[in-house]
């Protein structure tokens, strides 16, 4: 957490300015150890003093090199601790997302099992109304067929009704005529 900070805002500029630092005194370690070293071939034989300073600048370049190396491993490490705690919670988001999409999935499929079933329980019932149907039809026609056969018949008893008032009428007046007739020669016989 703190190299988080460290790595925000001015931190950056800061610590590329600390190491270019240490690595230009590590440079210059370097360069002090190369002309002791240059002056020891010259000279031929090792100089007491030269050898506490290419001991002192060898020690210091050694230190500032390890510091460095150890700067850079530090920084990698933090990058790749970094890295590795977004792929945790990026995983832990899709362990839960799955998660999610599993138990929606399991709702859903009880959900669906149940809409089967309400499907099934709907198909029996439109199969049982269908037949229903089709007998109240069977009925339905078979009672307009009576029906059409009693209008037929009604109007066959209507003519029929016609012709014996018809008939009855003629009678009738066939009657009235012979009683009028009996009437007379009744009427003729008395006198």
């Amino acid at each position: 957490m703190g190299l988080d900070r460290v790595k925000r805002g001015r931190g950056p500029v800061t610590v590329k300015t600390v190491g270019a630092t240490i690595f230009v005194v590590l440079i210059s370690s370097v360069y002090s150890m190369v002309k002791i070293q240059q002056r020891t071939l010259e000279a031929g034989a090792v100089n007491p003093t030269d050898q506490v300073l290419m001991s002192k600048h060898m020690l210091e370049a050694s230190l500032m090199g390890f510091l460095l190396f150890l700067a850079l491993m530090i920084d990698r490490l933090h990058h790749y601790i970094r890295e590795l705690g977004l792929l945790r919670k990026t995983m832990e988001a899709a362990k839960k997302q799955n998660r999610s999409y599993e138990e929606g999935k399991n709702a859903n499929a009880d959900e669906l099992k149940g809409l089967e079933n309400e499907i099934t329980k709907l198909k029996t019932k439109i199969k049982k109304l269908e037949s229903e149907h089709e007998t109240k039809e069977k009925e339905c026609n078979a009672s307009k067929a009576e029906a059409e056969a009693l209008k037929k018949q009604s109007e066959g008893f209507l003519l029929e009704y016609d012709r014996l008032v018809e008939e009855n009428q003629s009678l009738r007046s066939q009657l009235e005529s012979i009683d009028q007739s009996v009437s007379q020669s009744d009427g003729k016989k008395n006198m």
